[in-house]
């Protein structure tokens, strides 16, 4: 669980109502007409926008922004050099009994296709193309994500001018106006809340998990192809630290 996204929202939507308390009863904020006009409109907009197919795939990207997957560069290098030393010394295929212990999927078929004798220019190849579909997937995801925060104002907008043009047809009845205007207003708040409240926010985290995991495969690529190359684990490490700050990098040869 990433408690900076659950923190983030319950603190966001904790001190919008905390206002909406002070300032009266919170059912005044309560339209459902509102809802169906931000919420349903940009439901329907987003799956024009997008496929049926794009629109449910995102319900599975969008969990990484609450259930993260922690994604250490450390870890990744320690175990390639453990990797590296134990091939330097018995050989490439003694690695084939340490696939059991790897419990990354992406990091144990590298390791299967070097064991298996393919060039480490094709291994860079097969597993560069698996990243980039990766790449893909969370930047369809953040893309929907976007699409929605650029529709909940225009909804919002939306809204509004139909709750005005409502309350310039009644204005001959005083006691039409009260509920024409609310929708007016409460929609450009609704669609203010679910843009920067939950769309644009979630977007960016979902941009910043993904960079996170290209960066730990980029490593991956990297030690896979030495390995194959037959490297020696101190130039090895030396490639893998340069992916990683200076402050961040801990040789075991020292």
């Amino acid at each position: 669980m990433d408690l900076a996204s659950v923190i983030g929202i319950v603190l966001a939507f904790g001190l919008v109502m905390a206002a909406i308390v002070l300032g009266g009863s919170p059912l005044m904020f309560v339209d459902p007409a509102s809802v169906l006009i931000v919420i349903g409109g940009t439901i329907g907009a987003t799956m024009i926008r997008h496929s049926l197919k794009e629109v449910i795939s995102m319900i599975g990207v969008v969990k990484h922004v609450f259930f993260v997957k922690v994604f250490s560069t450390e870890q990744t290098i320690n175990q390639f050099m453990d990797l590296s030393d134990k091939a330097r010394k018995e050989g490439l295929l003694a690695l084939e009994g340490q696939l059991v212990e790897v419990t990354d999927p992406f990091i144990k078929t590298g390791l299967q296709l070097a064991i298996d004798g393919m060039d480490p220019n094709e291994i860079r190849n097969v597993l560069e193309t698996e990243v980039d579909y990766l790449n893909d997937r969370h930047q369809s995801g953040a893309e929907i994500l976007n699409t929605m925060a650029n529709f909940f104002p225009a909804m919002g907008m939306i809204g509004t001018l139909i709750g005005l043009v409502q309350m310039l047809q009644n204005m001959s009845d005083p006691s039409s106006i009260g509920p024409a205007m609310a929708v007016a207003l409460l929609t450009t708040f609704y669609g203010s809340v679910g843009a920067n409240l939950l769309c644009i926010p979630m977007a960016g985290k979902l941009s910043g998990r993904s960079k996170e995991e290209t960066l730990v495969k980029d490593i991956a690529i990297s030690g896979v192809v030495a390995i194959a190359n037959g490297e020696n684990p101190r130039i090895i490490e030396q490639k893998l630290h340069s992916f990683v700050a200076p402050k961040s990098r801990h040789s075991r040869f020292d």
